[in-house]
């Protein structure tokens, strides 16, 4: 018989549970052994879970406190030496993942952000030296296992494999990651052979670099990593997602494993690749209920297209999910406000469970009575959603696709260079040398959201919420220029989240209640559903700008979400390309760049931090990508006059193979994350050249540090080694809606600071 088994769930909770027990860990307000409980009481709700649904195993290792990444990394013993305590304990990942208080006059700064292949999740970077030592130091997966065993499920652990691990890794000096495999892979073998003595049968060992594009060298990383693997006594079950082996496909079905996974949700066209390579010996893992969107599974095609494999393999055809769920939302069983319509068209995490079981039961050909009738009744239910969706009269706007279709390149191109521009703007904004300001959001305070939730509730009317958000906005704005700031921002008091907020105001859009993913550590977001064609019914932001702007006398900054990003960050269709959904984004952003234009705001903030996040993991796919998606950026913003000052936001991603597309989203000034890795990321712009003005953040947001005006003089400091003085704004590394108001005015007192301390010093 066929198995089925899932390669991750969420570990967040239905509720959040997790992200909320962590968060009144950090403030004191729960002990270590009540957050502990509640991460146990989650594992073994979700294996449960897994069983009920009638999975054949549990996955065992995709728990985190804060990343997988960074677990790992404690159990291989990689901690930096700036966090390093005696013993590794949970405080120690979250000092790494945070930041920890300066001690003895010195902060230590958290680790790096980036995120987990084309996925808005992110992932702490290990961080790897020359001499770099691994030894087993942290036990939470074996413990884990064990918690697993005396519950008495079936278990299948999850880990991620040691060349992907060295491959996601940075260094802190130039030297050959892969010199530092042997002794990597012996530790690998250490933790292999715990596992296997907890008796473990089966171990998916994730090694997703496999879907990129691999030097020799890295190939042969992985021929000699499992060699020795393969000696332990571990059924190794090598796992890939997110896309086709490609020219990879013989040497990973060359390795010595006893099985593998691939992803036919993003891949389908490589079923056939792998029957023809698989060993007669190997069971092959099917992904086809996509882990990665919401849409339901169209279980007749499923099964339809895996019925010759099934014939082919017999009982070595698994069945599981294309990647872990943990991209997707936990239950649509708490969805209480989608419309019927829309929420027979979803599946989370909780579903796929569901639909996993049962293509795996009917390749099966399981024929009890009951279990027949109950199979026949889901796949009669999946073909008529699929149908009933394809149908609606809800997904098409002609008006849209001819709009879409009229699109130029006049369209998408500024009125002059970016040389003609700033001349203009320079006389117009006429701001100091290393103009302040932030990157848009403030302090999300409690009272905030509570009026948020009371006007969704109907508690308040809209006329009592309006009257509310704009005294948040008045105080944000005294605030700010009681610090000195130069380009304000309004703080965005009356938006929930970047991406969610703009998508309630756009027709084709659909919102869920808990529909929550995890973003990194406690952060959690609900992406918006894009279920039909995209349109601007009334301005969305321009109310709230315009007001701001009345508070002051100093330049107001609009603020919105691009295109790619509003794209990417939300669960898109599948039934027409990423290209055309993006184009029809860009049209609304567009007209409300302008419509802000004429309003009188003259700096307008554009934000892609998800540019790079979208690019395919394949070289051969990129390009194109870039070229639609710096175009319909373009698009958005060039619709404005020479003197209106565009910006755009990045955070969190490797710039330097992507320099030629940032330069060409040909945006005035661009903001960027860059304290955590002290400003080496600005060598990309400066070995490329960059021509346009850029604002590297001095302040990691994401820490409850305050850093010290010596700290942000010297990071700027360090980018006028990059960069010419006259091109360089000073700014947070992203937005300051997650920090509390005392830190965040304390460290933009500091940010001012340092700016004055700059202009006199680059003056004289």
């Amino acid at each position: 018989m066929a198995k089925s088994h899932i390669l991750g769930f969420p570990r967040i909770g239905a509720d959040r549970e997790l992200k909320k027990a962590i968060e009144s860990y950090w403030k004191n307000d729960i002990s270590k052994v009540e957050l502990e409980a509640v991460g146990k009481q989650l594992r073994a709700k979700h294996w449960q879970q897994q069983i009920d649904a009638g999975l054949d195993f549990i996955t065992v290792g995709d728990f985190a406190w804060y990343d997988q990444v960074l677990a790992l990394s404690a159990t291989l013993g990689v901690i930096p030496e700036r966090h390093q305590q005696e013993t590794i304990t949970l405080d120690t990942l979250f000092n790494m993942a945070r930041g920890s208080s300066p001690c003895c006059g010195q902060q230590a700064a958290a680790c790096e952000m980036t995120k987990w292949f084309d996925t808005n999740y992110h992932y702490l970077v290990p961080e790897l030296n020359e001499d770099q030592q691994f030894a087993l130091s942290y036990n939470q997966l074996i413990e884990e296992l064990q918690e697993a065993k005396a519950l008495g499920f079936p278990i299948k652990a999850n880990l991620l494999g040691p060349v992907s691990y060295l491959w996601l890794s940075k260094t802190n000096s130039d030297f050959d990651k892969l010199t530092l495999l042997p002794q990597l892979v012996a530790t690998y073998k250490q933790l292999l052979a715990n596992i296997a003595a907890e008796g473990v049968e089966w171990l998916q060992i994730e090694e997703p670099i496999l879907v990129q594009d691999l030097t020799s060298e890295w190939q042969q990383a992985l021929t000699t990593s499992y060699a020795e693997l393969a000696k332990g006594s571990n059924k190794l079950l090598l796992t890939s997602y997110f896309g086709a082996l490609g020219d990879n496909a013989e040497l990973a079905f060359s390795l010595p494993v006893a099985g593998f996974h691939i992803d036919l949700s993003r891949a389908p066209e490589q079923l056939d690749t792998a029957l023809a390579l698989l060993p007669s010996h190997a069971i092959l893992s099917a992904g086809i209920v996509n882990g990665r969107n919401i849409w339901r599974n169209d279980l007749a095609k499923s099964v339809r297209s895996l019925q010759q494999a099934k014939a082919t393999l017999g009982a070595r055809l698994w069945v599981a999910s294309s990647c872990s769920l943990q991209h997707s939302p936990v239950d649509l069983d708490n969805e209480t406000k989608l419309d019927t319509e829309l929420k027979s068209w979803l599946a989370y995490a909780t579903q796929k469970l569901t639909e996993v079981s049962t293509i795996n039961a009917l390749l099966n050909g399981d024929n009890s009575e009951k279990l027949t009738a109950q199979l026949t009744t889901r796949v009669t239910e999946s073909t008529a959603v699929v149908a009933s969706r394809a149908t609606s009269s809800r997904i098409h706007n002609t008006a849209v696709k001819e709009r879409v279709a009229a699109i130029t390149d006049q369209d998408a191109q500024r009125h002059s260079s970016f040389t003609l521009r700033i001349a203009s703007q320079q006389q117009e904004l006429n701001l100091p040398l290393f103009p302040t300001t932030t990157i848009g959001s403030f302090p999300q305070t409690s009272d905030i959201r509570q009026t948020r939730n009371q006007f969704k509730q109907n508690i308040i009317s809209q006329d009592q919420y309006i009257t509310k958000m704009q005294a948040e906005i008045k105080d944000v704005v005294k605030r700010q220029e009681a610090l000195g700031l130069d380009v304000l921002v309004h703080g965005e008091p009356e938006r929930n989240d970047m991406v969610e907020y703009f998508g309630e105001l756009l027709d084709g859009f659909a919102f869920s209640k808990n529909g929550w993913v995890q973003s990194y550590g406690t952060r959690c977001v609900k992406p918006p559903i894009i279920f039909g064609d995209i349109s601007r019914p009334a301005p969305m932001t321009v109310a709230w700008s315009k007001y701001a702007q009345a508070q002051t006398n100093k330049l107001m900054k609009g603020m919105l979400t691009g295109p790619v990003t509003i794209l990417c960050w939300s669960f898109t269709r599948d039934d027409i390309s990423r290209e055309e959904q993006t184009n029809q984004i860009a049209l609304a952003i567009r007209d409300e760049v302008v419509d802000l234009e004429h309003a009188g705001i003259k700096v307008i903030q554009i934000d892609e931090p998800a540019l790079r996040e979208g690019l395919p993991l394949r070289k051969s796919e990129q390009q194109e990508y870039l070229d639609w998606s710096t175009k319909a950026f373009r698009i958005s913003a060039s619709g404005v006059r020479d003197n209106t000052q565009i910006h755009t936001h990045m955070c969190y991603c490797e710039f330097n193979d992507i320099m030629p597309s940032i330069a060409a989203l040909d945006a005035d000034v661009i903001t960027i994350e860059t304290s955590r890795s002290n400003m080496e990321l600005l060598s990309a712009f400066t070995d490329f050249s960059y021509p346009n003005d850029i604002g590297p953040g001095v302040y990691d947001i994401h820490s409850p540090n305050v850093p010290s005006v010596e700290w942000m003089t010297q990071l700027i400091t360090n980018a006028s080694e990059y960069i010419d003085v006259a091109r360089l704004w000073v700014n947070p590394d992203c937005g300051l809606k997650t920090r509390g108001w005392k830190e965040t005015e304390a460290a933009l007192k500091n940010m001012v600071t340092a700016a004055h301390h700059l202009r006199d010093t680059f003056s004289n």
